[in-house]
């Protein structure tokens, strides 16, 4: 976090609040709630410095959320009613306002059951450290067996939806995208003209950002948290370079190659050497740099290691908000080793990059055009016409083949959906299914015409890459 460059009364009468924070040793970015009325529950917070320590910034965030919406229903239509006190009928009047009520959100079915499981997570947890007696969410048992527990069947909150996830693939063809991209995020009109009343100064980058999530499959968390060590150098004749995406950015440790085509990063580096220095032109010139707490220096580009309390630690084992203090000595002073930067020379941030996708709807519905997109849409789309055009190209040389070669061609190259799985970073192919599922519901003549055999002319879409970085051993798919 940057310093506050002027004093503070208040700040002035604390002590050393990052000493304090280390010694009760609370993480950066660890949530906290406190009530309207200024009040800070120390058992209500507990559970972000002892059951979610070791969680992901996203996962106690996702609960700090929920949790605030539930107890700002108390507070506000319970009667400030104190969550300890909370009963199976404030829990029904809760589930009526979210998702039937006519002045409530009328959230999604998904929506509200993650709710429910925060929030239930939560009471079992208060409950087992005696915060409170009851949880006040009515439990039926389960209707899945855990072969491994004896005794009493596991439990579950009956007031989810019991309804599962569901399995609707949002997704765009590469022509649609393209005309969303042009019209949403480059400011053309609906034709392919400049839109003279168009103002975007980093047009290009939100450009190069997307198209980079539309072809690469990564998630939101990942394509954000990656520096310029993490993308490969751009070889000329090679169709698609990979580079290894980390764990300590990978989602639930989900380090993969990652495959750039390369169009996408031709256009990555050309906004590194443009729209990117200019913003860091600009950072310098306001010194906001300096004004970065404890800083993680790069002193050599070509050897990326930081030193931390004397400890030697290369950068691709830094998480997400370690980078967003990384910083890389140049002959024109320090630069963030972070990739995408906003217009103030500073890393980006997920809420950048939605609020860049939102504007580019609005954009689109200003211009006529009926079409929109989000992060998760494009990781989609790459996942439905990559699955597509892979099967393609294996069923076509499983043809062409005799038995011996089809054996050989399988265990070499494996299963298109595999192949899919292992790049989204997916656990289970279960996961992955569900795009197979999409494209199964779709004519073979509709497929066709939807998805052509490549993104480009040229370059073929499963070309096996002769330019990598971070060979790791046990990585390779």
């Amino acid at each position: 976090m940057p310093r506050p460059q002027s004093g503070d009364p208040l700040l002035d009468t604390l002590w050393d609040l990052d000493e304090w924070l280390d010694n009760h040793d609370i993480l950066d970015r660890q949530p906290y709630l406190i009530s309207p009325d200024g009040r800070y529950d120390i058992q209500l917070n507990h559970i972000f410095d002892s059951m979610l320590k070791a969680a992901p910034v996203n996962t106690s965030q996702a609960m700090a959320y929920d949790l605030v919406l539930w107890l700002t229903f108390l507070w506000v239509s319970r009667g400030r009613c104190d969550w300890r006190d909370a009963t199976a009928r404030d829990r029904a009047a809760y589930k009526q306002w979210r998702t039937t009520d006519p002045r409530g959100p009328h959230v999604a079915l998904t929506t509200w059951d993650r709710e429910v499981a925060d929030v239930n997570t939560f009471y079992n947890w208060a409950v087992y450290h005696g915060y409170t007696r009851v949880n006040p969410i009515v439990q039926r048992e389960s209707r899945i067996r855990d072969p491994h527990r004896r005794g009493a069947g596991t439990t579950t909150p009956a007031e989810a939806s019991q309804q599962g996830p569901l399995n609707d693939v949002e997704w765009m063809t590469a022509a649609l995208y393209r005309l969303w991209r042009d019209v949403g995020l480059l400011g053309l009109t609906a034709s392919g003209l400049p839109n003279p009343s168009f103002r975007g100064r980093f047009a290009s980058r939100n450009a190069t950002y997307s198209d980079l999530m539309i072809r690469t499959g990564l998630r939101l968390c990942e394509q954000t948290a990656l520096s310029l060590f993490d993308i490969p150098t751009l070889v000329p004749g090679v169709d698609n370079s990979r580079a290894w995406l980390p764990e300590a950015i990978a989602k639930g440790g989900s380090a993969r190659w990652v495959y750039y085509p390369a169009s996408v990063l031709q256009a990555l580096w050309d906004y590194a050497e443009m729209e990117r220095l200019d913003a860091i032109e600009y950072a310098r010139n306001k010194g906001l740099y300096e004004q970065v707490r404890d800083p993680l220096i790069v002193v050599d580009r070509r050897d990326p290691v930081v030193f931390v309390g004397g400890n030697r630690i290369t950068v691709d084992k830094l998480d997400s908000d370690e980078r967003q203090r990384l910083f890389i000595v140049t002959p024109d002073g320090l630069e963030p080793a972070a990739l995408w930067l906003n217009e103030s020379g500073r890393p980006s941030g997920k809420s950048c990059w939605q609020e860049v996708f939102t504007a580019g709807n609005r954009r689109c519905r200003r211009a006529g055009v009926d079409l929109s997109s989000h992060p998760h849409k494009l990781r989609h789309s790459f996942a439905v016409i990559t699955l597509e055009q892979l099967w393609r190209g294996h069923l076509h040389d499983l043809a062409e083949s005799n038995p011996g070669h089809r054996q050989t061609y399988q265990m070499v190259f494996g299963d298109p959906l595999n192949w899919v799985r292992i790049r989204l970073g997916h656990r289970s192919i279960t996961t992955t299914l569900k795009y197979l599922h999409t494209l199964q519901e779709l004519e073979m003549q509709t497929r066709m015409a939807l998805i052509p055999d490549s993104w480009e002319p040229v370059a073929a879409a499963a070309a096996q890459p002769t330019s990598e970085i971070k060979a790791d051993p046990e990585g390779a798919a």
